[in-house]
């Protein structure tokens, strides 16, 4: 009986969670590495506010810099640059907009090619619905009245 009521709550809960972002890998298979064309594999795919792109690569190997326009088409990191260097670093795009990322190490974005621009997209999340006409129970309220009740007709 408990387990049943765990299910139906952890149900709903998902139910209305929001939907997480997508995962995209930066070169799929290939990763993060030199002489990739990364305009090329991200032409076609959409990314959205809340996606977030990994970049993998051997530790100590590469690193990952977030630029500007400038910076890119130069290959150079405004000073302050903090580059991200796990080997297997995730970076949520949290605005939409574009984005630059470069390989700060010596010659691997000039001549080795590992630089990618993409254009982030505003959140796909539609705002929510406005409370119908003459509603006395506020919408939050109301989805835990329903989860409540959900779990008493359970229990019965």
């Amino acid at each position: 009986m408990a387990s049943s009521i765990i299910f139906v709550t952890l149900a709903l809960v998902a139910a209305f969670a929001p939907v997480m972002g997508t995962e995209f890998t930066v070169g799929d298979d290939k990763g993060w590495t030199l002489n990739v064309d990364y305009q090329a594999w991200a032409e076609g795919k959409q990314f959205y506010v809340g996606d977030n792109l990994v970049f993998k690569y051997p530790e100590g190997a590469h690193n990952v810099l977030k630029v500007n326009g400038t910076g890119f088409q130069q290959c150079v990191a405004p000073a302050g640059t903090v580059a991200l260097t796990t080997g297997n670093d995730v970076v949520t795009l949290l605005t939409p907009g574009k984005k630059w990322y470069i390989c700060g190490v010596a010659g691997h974005c000039a001549t080795g090619h590992m630089k990618l621009v993409i254009t982030v997209l505003p959140s796909m999340e539609s705002p929510a619905p406005a409370p119908a006409r003459g509603s006395i129970v506020p919408p939050p309220y109301a989805l835990i009245m329903a989860v409540f009740g959900v779990i008493a007709m359970v229990m019965v």
